[in-house]
């Protein structure tokens, strides 16, 4: 009786012993590690405004065509293409004002303030970029350019549509947030049929998913 109360004892000290050896032995998978990139790029949203001038505004000939500042702003979507190019397509609103003697091609039927609207295109290449002290490219030299066709307001004023053309320096910055990104640029634009010029300085943020 002792024999076996001794047997059964010693069967109970060595079982738990017996069971964490053959864990220990059992080989155990790591989990991968989640990295995450510290730049986002792929599909994105992004929204930009600021001052914008209108040098010559579309008018008939020998009417007046004075200096016209005003504001504006665009919001764009669109992808990157690797890690230079960017392809997007916006709606851009300007909102300019013009003196008393600002006729545009209403006969003297209508003066003064107009705005824009122009849905279009754009395509922007990256050409610099420079590395942060975590050797992360965060900054980086651009140019844009693209076309829209632009529709006028009031229409007595500038009937007509038009096709406008812009092209421009940019610098942007990829913040820590990794989705985020800041940046402004600067734009000069033309009207094709009224010879139009123009330039506009934007401040900008994106947002990559």
């Amino acid at each position: 009786m002792n024999r076996t109360l001794r047997l059964l004892v010693n069967a109970c000290v060595l079982l738990p012993a017996l069971a964490l050896a053959q864990g220990a032995s059992a080989p155990t998978a790591d989990k991968p590690a989640v990295t995450f990139d510290e730049v986002e790029r792929g599909f994105y949203f992004a929204v930009q405004a600021g001052p914008s001038f209108v040098l010559n505004p579309p008018a008939a000939a020998d009417t007046p065509r004075p200096l016209s500042p005003g504001q504006t702003a665009q919001v764009e979507m669109g992808v990157d293409i690797g890690e230079f190019l960017r392809f997007g397509v916006f709606v851009s609103g300007s909102a300019n004002r013009a003196g008393a003697e600002y006729e545009g091609f209403s006969g003297r039927r209508a003066s003064g303030d107009f705005s824009m609207l122009t849905p279009g295109a754009s395509l922007r290449v990256m050409f610099l970029g420079l590395k942060d002290a975590q050797d992360v490219q965060r900054s980086w030299f651009y140019l844009r350019g693209g076309a829209g066709y632009a529709l006028f307001s009031p229409k007595q004023l500038l009937p007509d549509p038009d096709i406008l053309v812009f092209a421009g320096p940019g610098f942007e910055y990829y913040t820590r947030l990794r989705h985020f990104s800041v940046g402004i640029e600067v734009t000069g634009t033309y009207l094709v049929s009224s010879g139009a010029m123009g330039f506009a300085l934007t401040p900008s943020l994106r947002y990559a998913f």
